[in-house]
């Protein structure tokens, strides 16, 4: 459940290349003038998830129930393990998409949103939150090519539509008006639900990632402890960012373990500058392979 006194804030243009080009694989394959730790391991494809990334961008701004997000969540789907779409009950033409490596239940979530704000026109969101989403599909499929032992749990991979608020909406409750597509996953299946990674903004340059307030200490520490195995433990500082409102919260709500991975820091949020030059080939790798170690080391432990 949410920590009591602790105060909360709400999370609340394309591409210059289009999607699978020459171009687009060349940017992505540049070497990189990061100043973040490159990880020890290589499960998981950057290059590929940042092409993921590319390719919704291509897409324009796609805000919850737009065709752009049709579009985009018809090429998303395919990219998942088993995909396919749920929709969310009490809105019309919102549909979280999900994805499954069978297992022992209840499943282990890894999600993101892949919704974009429905304003300023021409926002992209390339970090908030193509990068989430593109890395979700690309742990999918580390883990698809992973031998797991037997009684390893299911692990369950979705990309929660209508997580920003409607445009309509003009007051500041975002907890009351967003959060759509997860607050409808954790009502249909908060049952066969153990635990969350929600990745939200996880590939901006400079990236760190204290513990968000609200986050599960425990399922942390775990996280922390498989970054530093891969040698990125820097990205994860043993620090404290304020609590947020995100699409974790209906699972602490349901008192499910759930832990947000959001640099709340990054400066273009919300802005028409959140482009796909703001990222970082090392931060969006960082990511994922600590995600990835901490799904092996769970599956080795049984978690």
């Amino acid at each position: 459940m949410l920590s009591q006194g602790v105060p909360f804030f709400g999370k609340e243009v394309a591409g210059d290349c289009p999607p699978r080009s020459a171009c687009a694989a060349a940017r992505a394959a540049a070497p990189s003038s990061s100043s973040l730790p490159r990880a020890r391991t290589d499960r998981f494809d950057a290059a590929r998830a940042l092409r993921l990334v590319d390719l919704q961008l291509a897409f324009g701004q796609r805000p919850a129930g737009s065709r752009a997000l049709r579009r985009t969540a018809e090429r998303l789907k395919r990219e998942l393990p088993r995909g396919r779409f749920e929709n969310v009950p009490g809105h019309p033409g919102l549909r979280n998409i999900v994805g499954v490596l069978p297992g022992r239940r209840p499943a282990l979530v890894i999600g993101a949103h892949y919704d974009t704000e429905s304003h300023p026109e021409g926002f992209v969101g390339a970090n908030d939150s193509a990068a989430g989403s593109a890395a979700v599909i690309e742990i999918a499929r580390a883990m698809g090519r992973t031998r797991r032992p037997a009684g390893a749990r299911e692990l369950r991979f979705v990309l929660f539509d209508g997580e920003e608020e409607p445009r309509e909406e003009d007051n500041d409750d975002f907890f009351a008006n967003a959060l759509r597509g997860s607050k409808a996953y954790v009502k249909a299946h908060a049952e066969r639900t153990h635990a969350l990674v929600l990745l939200d903004y996880i590939a901006n340059k400079g990236l760190e990632l204290p513990r968000e307030g609200s986050s599960d200490p425990g399922l942390w520490r775990q996280l922390r402890a498989a970054a530093g195995r891969v040698g990125v433990g820097r990205v994860f500082p043993d620090t404290e960012q304020t609590a947020i409102f995100d699409d974790h919260t209906p699972f602490l709500n349901a008192g499910i373990p759930a832990i947000d991975l959001i640099d709340f820091s990054y400066e273009h949020a919300d802005s028409l500058e959140d482009t796909r030059d703001k990222l970082d080939p090392r931060a969006i790798d960082a990511v994922g392979e600590s995600v990835v170690e901490l799904l092996r080391a769970r599956d080795r432990a049984r978690r």
